[in-house]
């Protein structure tokens, strides 16, 4: 299970956070196309370990996150209908100040001109709900030693908690303690420990949620269990006390007022708006689109570093994983392809891959009136990155170390279909 932990635990420091988008889900006439490669792909795959030791577990992964990536953004410049040139041209919000509130374009298109730009002006942001603790000694304990509960209800679920005080237990390490149990939870809420000028710590909870629905008082109250031990220690520890309600955002849309529980939210199923701070009286941020060019530049520019990435990758596991050069060839040949029309348009590739965008000149190329042989490149481009894509984000174990064990019998074996899904290669055996 050791292994399986630090493979889970990578995935989620390192891609935890990641946004999903609508490019994330599938009919199901996709993921049976997917479920049937996988089948042809594994119908022939020799029998191999991975060893336990290096780093294939985070290799394997990367490749997996950085193919995903490449296929979000090729889907999202496929939507074109009027040529190739249509497919560049996706729309890309702009905002006049992205210090105050920011945007993005998550619409098909289909939108009526009314939505191309609008105001924001921003009277407060949403804000969560914040509980501080009593001030305490750090290196004193002022809980006696025993064990003690408390209940923290939020909107829609409540719990209990239990924690041991020892004898050798301080104020710090109790406050501790609770942190990481609230922490561990996985309840949305925050719990760290905060110092005043004093060299005194507190216990700071803070919701992850913003904003408080009608009705509700509260995001999460705690109260301490019904013995009077720990109604005791509760008084002392203090983290039933708010000092910070949650609020929700207020702004105007266009001379509007409106609010939201969110300082993200989306407007018309067109922008993903976030409000990152209030506006002066009066001085409203106008949300728009960027033009053809600057939005085609971009567009080239989100690919590019998608595919740099992806060789980024390849490069950094080249100590430790020797067959990670198959990785870097079969991307690299992929841009390798197209050299000669990518210098014409501003698209440099380096010796070790890379592809370097010189802005200007990717420009000029694109409002050209002989422009449909750049779009054409640049489509098939698009077109065969993510093919190659699709193949390591269905088989990343073809580029990690591995033994072959046994090949098996051409022609007469039985499908597996699960042999590349070990994630693959997640489950290694640590005799290897």
């Amino acid at each position: 299970m050791a292994m399986i932990d630090s493979a889970y635990s990578y995935y989620l420091n390192t891609y935890g956070s990641s946004s999903v988008s609508r490019y994330d889900t599938h009919k199901k006439s996709e993921l049976r196309n997917t479920y049937n490669r996988i089948v042809k792909l594994n119908k022939e795959s020799p029998l191999y370990k991975i060893s336990s030791s290096g780093d294939a577990k985070r290799f394997a992964i990367d490749i997996k996150e950085n193919a995903r990536s490449i296929q979000n953004i090729v889907s999202s410049l496929s939507e074109g209908e009027d040529g190739l040139e249509s497919n560049f041209q996706k729309k890309i919000a702009v905002s006049s100040d992205e210090s105050l509130v920011s945007a993005e374009y998550i619409g098909d298109g289909s939108e009526s001109e009314n939505t191309d730009s609008f105001s924001i002006e921003v009277k407060h942001l949403a804000t969560p709900q914040v509980n501080y603790g009593n001030y305490l000694e750090n290196n004193t304990l002022d809980v006696k030693p025993g064990s003690y509960s408390f209940d923290l209800n939020t909107v829609s679920n409540s719990y209990e908690f239990q924690f041991n005080v020892n004898n050798d237990d301080t104020n710090r390490s109790v406050l501790s303690k609770l942190a990481k149990l609230i922490n561990g939870a996985g309840i949305g809420l925050n719990a760290k420990i905060v110092m005043d000028d004093r060299d005194m710590s507190a216990l700071k909870i803070e919701s992850l949620q913003t904003g408080l629905e009608e009705g509700n008082d509260a995001l999460f109250s705690i109260y301490p269990g019904t013995e009077n031990s720990s109604i005791q220690a509760m008084d002392t520890l203090g983290i039933d006390n708010t000092v910070s309600k949650a609020s929700n955002s207020a702004f105007l849309l266009n001379g509007t007022e409106h609010s939201s529980l969110s300082n993200t939210f989306s407007i018309n199923n067109a922008f993903e708006v976030t409000l990152r701070g209030a506006c002066d009286q009066g001085n409203a941020v106008i949300i728009g689109f960027k033009t053809n060019a600057d939005a085609i530049a971009d567009n080239v520019e989100k690919l590019v570093d998608s595919y740099n990435n992806i060789i980024q990758t390849a490069h950094n596991y080249s100590a430790t994983q020797t067959e990670s050069h198959k990785l870097y060839h079969d991307i690299s040949n992929v841009a390798y392809h197209f050299y000669n029309e990518f210098a014409s348009m501003g698209l440099g590739i380096t010796d070790d891959g890379y592809i370097r965008v010189d802005r200007d000149t990717l420009t000029d190329s694109v409002t050209d009136e002989d422009s449909s042989t750049l779009f054409y490149t640049l489509n098939s481009f698009k077109d065969s990155l993510k093919e190659k894509a699709n193949q390591a984000s269905l088989n990343p174990m073809a580029y990690v170390n591995k033994i072959v064990i046994a090949y098996k019998n051409p022609g007469h074996n039985f499908t597996a279909p699960y042999v590349t899904s070990i994630y693959s290669g997640m489950m290694l055996d640590q005799y290897c």
